[in-house]
């Protein structure tokens, strides 16, 4: 999840504990609205962080732009 958080930190400019409980938010919010079988793959995507900076790249992107950042 570390490099998540600091991905949106770069993009947006807003602090490393905001971007945490950004990340944890999104990821809780995916997880309520998935497939119960489905939801354990946000938690392990999460720890992993498998391709972090290609899906997460393009959100943290659009929250940057939000912030008036590129």
């Amino acid at each position: 999840m570390d490099k998540i958080v600091s991905l949106v930190v770069e993009k947006t400019g807003i602090s490393e504990s905001q971007a945490q409980t950004a990340v944890i938010t999104v990821a809780n919010f995916l997880k309520d609205k998935m497939p119960a079988g489905m939801a354990g793959q946000v938690d392990a995507y999460l720890k992993d962080e498998g391709g972090a900076g290609e899906g997460f790249g393009d959100v943290a992107g659009k929250l940057g732009g939000m912030f008036g950042k590129k």
